[in-house]
């Protein structure tokens, strides 16, 4: 395979705009995430069996935003490159079709979830005051897929056609109203009955609901630059382009599926090791994904960027732009790295936590410095600057092999059979981020990972 030689974007031009698609996202993902430490902080209070109740029950709701993630990812692949090329019949035509997927994803979940939440938390867990709880919560966030579902693609997509600040936006909203929403309910306040766990819940079904409100309010009523209105959405978009979404976007969809599932699994081996495990990896994902924010900004906005500058019909700069942002990957993941080794093992100490569980954790904390940066490289790559080349067969292929043929089966292995530590395993269920960050650069410099959507004859 021949490489090409690595060059650096030098245009400051290039860096503003990645800038004002970064910080907008990172600024999004830092108040997502401070509502979760906030939620884990609120439930820690009443002990580790509604932390891990809580924990568990997010993983089989963020196995939910995986699916729609899927969907955003061959979407946004579309929208980006077709608003690249000024074509923006047909980004409306994605976001109709995006909107649809999502419904009908978000109502097969709600259904599911109202039918057998103890079934579902019976997956994850063995322990019955754990599956309980978590029945509990899952009961009340049945009502969310829905609302969320659909809010989620729709603001994700507005990335794409050069919005990033709408997400931003509705998550201050969201944040504000999660974190009223969150005390009156848990802790029983103004009047309103203490609800604990279910408190959790519903606050974040409150503030769901603020989000949906706040994102189709703009979307179909106030934005000026795409226009998508009702009539849009309620169109529904031709065969032709279903077969293309599907050609490049059902990659995506089954990889990040599965991922959503191997994830879930990482869960469950966590879960069977006990509330101890599961509470101290709770923790360590929350100081993980703050320390992260900026490496979601990036990985965002090198797939916009990228797919923005194939459906202009520049492949070459593309191709300097995506060694660019590999270099970036290699910096925020040291940074990140440095800021867990540092940071995350002074945090532990703002929870209520049995001796056991604090060792745990610790040790997790140190696990995750290294897990951490791998997960930089990947991400960027995987998310961003390949997803937005339209290479989603190649990434298939990538997500399929390597944590389904060797970070789930050592990781089940180690921490199951075996009895290795909570770190140890953890490491074993990660490590196909390595393997992934390192076949992902040879595919980028290769430059072979370019596949201009916008100019497929099919839908001329």
């Amino acid at each position: 395979m021949t490489m090409r030689k690595v060059t650096f974007v030098k245009d400051r031009q290039f860096y503003c705009s990645v800038l004002s698609i970064m910080l907008p996202v990172a600024l999004q993902q830092a108040i997502n995430m401070g509502v979760n430490m906030l939620d884990t902080m609120m439930l820690g209070s009443f002990g580790e069996i509604q932390l891990s109740a809580s924990s568990l029950a997010n993983q089989y709701y963020n196995f939910f935003t995986i699916f729609c993630m899927g969907i955003i990812g061959g979407s946004s692949v579309l929208a980006a490159q077709y608003w690249g090329a000024g074509d923006r019949d047909r980004v409306r035509e994605t976001f109709s079709m995006a909107i649809r997927l999502s419904l009908v994803l978000s109502i097969v979940f709600s259904v599911l979830t109202l039918l057998f939440p103890t079934q579902i938390m019976a997956i994850y867990t063995p322990e019955a005051d754990v599956i309980f709880q978590g029945a509990r919560y899952l009961r009340i966030t049945a009502f969310i897929f829905i609302i969320h579902g659909t809010s989620l693609v729709t603001a994700q997509l507005m990335r794409s056609v050069g919005q990033p600040r709408l997400g931003l936006v509705v998550s201050i909203i969201s944040f504000v109203v999660n974190l009223f929403a969150n005390y009156v309910f848990i802790f029983g306040k103004f009047g309103a009955p203490r609800m604990e766990i279910a408190g959790a819940a519903l606050g974040t079904l409150i503030a769901r609901l603020s989000e949906f409100i706040a994102t189709f309010l703009y979307v179909l009523v106030l934005d000026k630059r795409l226009e998508f209105r009702l009539k849009h959405l309620l169109k529904s978009p031709s065969r032709a382009f279903y077969r293309q979404y599907f050609r490049l976007g059902a990659p995506v969809l089954v990889s990040d599926s599965l991922l959503g599932l191997g994830g879930n699994i990482v869960s469950i081996v966590l879960g069977h090791m006990g509330a101890a495990v599961v509470a101290g990896n709770a923790i360590c994902q929350v100081i993980d994904r703050l320390c992260t924010v900026v490496i979601q900004g990036v990985s965002n906005a090198s797939g916009i960027i990228t797919g923005n500058t194939i459906g202009a019909g520049k492949k070459e700069l593309a191709l300097i732009q995506g060694e660019t942002f590999y270099l970036l990957s290699l910096i925020f993941g040291g940074i990140s790295a440095l800021l867990i080794y540092f940071i995350g093992p002074a945090t532990i100490s703002i929870y209520s936590l049995e001796p056991e569980t604090v060792t745990v954790t610790r040790q997790l904390m140190h696990a995750y410095v290294i897990i951490v940066f791998f997960q930089a490289v990947q991400s960027v790559m995987t998310k961003g600057v390949l997803r937005g080349g339209g290479d989603t067969r190649f990434l298939m292929r990538a997500d399929i092999l390597f944590m389904w043929l060797v970070s789930i089966p050592l990781g089940a292995v180690g921490g199951l059979l075996l009895h290795w530590p909570a770190w140890l395993t953890m490491l074993c269920l990660r490590a196909d981020y390595a393997i992934k960050s390192i076949w992902c650069i040879r595919r980028l410099l290769s430059g072979k990972w370019i596949h201009d959507a916008s100019h497929e004859p099919e839908l001329s």
